[in-house]
């Protein structure tokens, strides 16, 4: 399962606040299908939420780790049903998050700077 530093967590939260889950597990819960399903979201987004129709928050807590050591992907957030994970791209992992997130905080400024 791969770590992540606080900061790093915390940029991805952020970045994750606006996307919507792609994946939502049922009854079944992990199946081969589910976790294939995960790993294509992965491999073109690498930040992705899950939502989870499950009502034990002991459940979610295990169904996140099983995902992430399967998918060597890291966990970022659990609120409610709601799972944040994270995996980046092979040729990306020198790369930290923060630094997308810089990018696309400074391109909402340079946004604001023309409408003055």
């Amino acid at each position: 399962m791969l770590a992540l530093t606080l900061d790093h967590r915390r940029a991805l939260r952020v970045l994750a606040h606006t996307i919507r889950p792609i994946v939502r597990i049922g009854a079944e819960g992990l199946s081969e299908n589910v976790i294939h399903e995960l790993d294509q979201g992965l491999k073109s987004h690498e930040l992705i939420k899950v939502r989870v129709f499950s009502d034990g928050r002991e459940i979610r807590n295990a169904l996140l780790q099983e995902m992430c050591h399967r998918l060597e992907a890291a966990p970022v957030q659990h609120i409610g049903k709601i799972l944040v994970i994270y995996r980046p791209k092979p040729d990306e992992i020198a790369k930290p998050a923060t630094a997308a997130f810089r990018k696309k905080r400074e391109s909402r400024r340079t946004k604001r700077s023309f409408q003055a």
